[in-house]
């Protein structure tokens, strides 16, 4: 007769929690011990006593959380042992330093992916399936509509709306988060195209990615670009700029886009109040979870923040064990909550 083992990760009012490893990973509520997967603040927050994280978080967690922070930092592949779970971090693809947490314990092996994404992108380590018995993955983009373009195609997109734009004298101002995708624009576009002017929330993640070896063009703030240079920029800013005097600068025939997974919905661009959308998303699409999930061999799956009742009833119908983890974690326009989001919208999961 088969013997039942528990769970080596369970659902706790603080966050997933390993029990014979006493840690938790991305908790939500102070806790001991804390497995970060990456410095997005809804899974990176402030008040736990010890942090682990991977070796390139590091820049964005104490920039964020604070230089003091106890933080012990590992490399992919690395293992450690924490009464008696053997412990490694292994690449999510999602922004700089992202990782997925591998647990082995009592012969079973759990992996908890953190946010992730499967197309590279030359801005973080690219993601790898890590083979296990149970996998818990993200679904926040986790219905069949979600297909996002190639990495080609969308810096043509960007490219050729901007060059359009500084042809008319007119500055083109992109609206993306300030960690992750604003640097994903700036390794993308064409920078002979005009200035790169950044927003000052911005310019701080780009100093980290560059000092952990990620090619940027050069980047200038608004204040030290000429007037008549503006016209022919590209203005990378966090979308909770949209509305404040700072964009007064740039001028009433100042273009705005917005760079989101859920550009790929009609009517989102006319909900943000923005002139162009560009479908643009560190998270996977319903493509790449299939990818992920069926390259980890898993025959459970676990499934968090998202389209979860969705993605858990395909995967039922495709034989696997699959149900829901309750969590509290935000998604890809509720990502950092430092930077709000004016106008909320219907098909953003709850945060």
């Amino acid at each position: 007769m088969a013997v039942a083992h528990p769970d080596l990760i369970v659902a706790r009012p603080e966050g997933l929690y390993c029990p014979p490893g006493d840690f938790y990973i991305d908790p939500w509520r102070p806790v001991e011990r804390a497995v970060i997967t990456h410095g997005h603040s809804d899974h990176a927050r402030w008040g736990h006593r010890h942090y682990l994280a991977h070796t390139l978080s590091e820049g964005v967690l104490r920039q964020r959380l604070g230089a003091d922070i106890a933080l012990q930092t590992l490399a992919y592949g690395e293992v450690i042992e924490h009464h008696g779970v053997r412990l490694s971090l292994h690449p999510a693809g999602h922004v700089l330093g992202s990782a997925q947490v591998r647990l082995e314990h009592g012969g079973r092996v759990w992996v908890a992916s953190g946010d992730y994404k499967t197309e590279p992108d030359g801005t973080c380590t690219p993601f790898e399936p890590v083979r296990c018995d149970t996998f818990i993955t993200e679904s926040t983009f986790g219905l069949p509509v979600y297909r996002w373009p190639a990495q080609p195609v969308l810096f043509g997109q960007i490219n050729d709306w901007w060059q359009r734009n500084a042809a008319l004298g007119r500055t083109s101002v992109l609206l993306c988060y300030a960690f992750g995708k604003a640097q994903r624009v700036l390794h993308g576009v064409d920078a002979t195209i005009g200035p790169l002017v950044v927003h000052g929330a911005v310019e701080p993640l780009n100093a980290v990615y560059r000092a952990a070896g990620v090619a940027l063009p050069a980047t200038q703030r608004a204040t030290e670009v000429a007037k008549a240079d503006l016209s022919r920029a590209l203005v990378v800013a966090p979308p909770s700029a949209l509305g404040t005097p700072w964009m007064k600068r740039f001028g009433p025939d100042a273009m705005v886009a917005f760079a989101s997974g859920w550009m790929q919905v009609r009517g989102n661009r006319r909900r943000r109040g923005v002139d162009q959308g560009f479908v643009m998303s560190d998270h996977a699409d319903w493509p790449g979870l299939m990818r992920a999930i069926g390259a980890t061999g898993a025959d459970h799956v676990r499934v968090t923040h998202g389209s979860v009742p969705v993605l858990v009833r395909w995967l039922c119908e495709q034989g696997l064990d699959a149900q829901a983890f309750q969590t509290e974690y935000g998604g890809d326009d509720a990502a950092d909550r430092a930077e709000p989001v004016a106008s909320p919208l219907p098909e953003e999961p709850a945060s």
